[in-house]
Formats: C-alpha cells, sequence, structure tokens
C-alpha cells in the first residue's frame, strides 16, 4: 500500500476547499474554533493560500487511485522550516496510514529535515502520528478557547 501526492492545480481549489470543509466539519463542532478552523474557512482564504508562491497543496492519492486527503506544503526556500499545513484524510480513510506515507513523501520531494507543524493539543491520534514521524514539541502551546489548545512541532 502506498500513496501518492498529486499537485493540486487552480481548477482544483474547490474541489480541495469542499474536502477540507467536510474533513474539519468534526473538530469544529467539537472545539468551536469558528475563528481559525479550517472547517469553517471561506473558499477565497483557500484560494489566497494556493497563490502564495511558496505553498503546494497536494491530493493524497491511495493505491486504487482515489483522492483520500489533501497536504499544503509550504516552503519558502529561505532556510526557514518547511511546513505542513493542513493536512487531511477523509473520515472514511482515516487510521490506514494515509497520513503518515503522504508526510513520508512530502519529506522524499522536499527533503527530511527541517520541518514544522501544529496541531490541536487534545488530539492525541494527531500527536501520536507526529510524534511517530520524528516532530518533537517546541513547548510554544497556544490556548485557543476552554475546549482546545494548539502545540508546536518541529522535527530537525
Amino acid at each position: 500500500m502506498g500513496v501518492t501526492l498529486e499537485k493540486v492545480t487552480k481548477e482544483d481549489i474547490e474541489t480541495v476547499w469542499k474536502m477540507q470543509i467536510e474533513a474539519f466539519s468534526g473538530l469544529l463542532e467539537k472545539y468551536q474554533d469558528h475563528d481559525m478552523s479550517p472547517g469553517a474557512e471561506p473558499f477565497e482564504k483557500v484560494l489566497a493560500r494556493f497563490e502564495q508562491p511558496w505553498t503546494t497543496y497536494y491530493f493524497i492519492v491511495s493505491e486504487n487511485a482515489k483522492k483520500v486527503g489533501v497536504i499544503r506544503v509550504i516552503d519558502k526556500k529561505d532556510g526557514s522550516r518547511k511546513r505542513i499545513s493542513p493536512i487531511w484524510i477523509m473520515a472514511e480513510y482515516r487510521n490506514k496510514g494515509y497520513a503518515q506515507q503522504a508526510m513520508e513523501e512530502a519529506q522524499r520531494i522536499y527533503g527530511s529535515s527541517h520541518w514544522c507543524l501544529d496541531t490541536i493539543l487534545q488530539e492525541e491520534g494527531n500527536l501520536h502520528l507526529y510524534e511517530k514521524m520524528g516532530y518533537h514539541q517546541t513547548g510554544k502551546i497556544d490556548h485557543i478557547n476552554e475546549r482546545m489548545d494548539i502545540v508546536y512541532y518541529e522535527k530537525d
């Protein structure tokens, strides 16, 4: 089993946005973080990110050619850390290793060191995945509301 990363084109952005809204809807409902949740973002914000010269969105494509999720890689090519923000797997494809494989493929393309990301501290599955992938917490935590905190990770 393996995934491929397929570059998203401008024509695909509406599909990416719809997938993002659906994929993050459960977290939005759980944490009520309407100001920052990818599940509440307007289409225009996703399009603006896509148009950043340092951003590349990829569909995460399963071995049977299904688009199971999306990963956005930020690489400013200026010595700063490469960043994953966001990555998601559609609900019906979760817990099958696709996120890990997508991250491994991104590292194959962009190099395996000098990465960062952030996630919800209360989502233990995310913490487990990122730590398994070699990321470590930086010690920075942002309190968002009474339900959630954002924790920051780096990989050297």
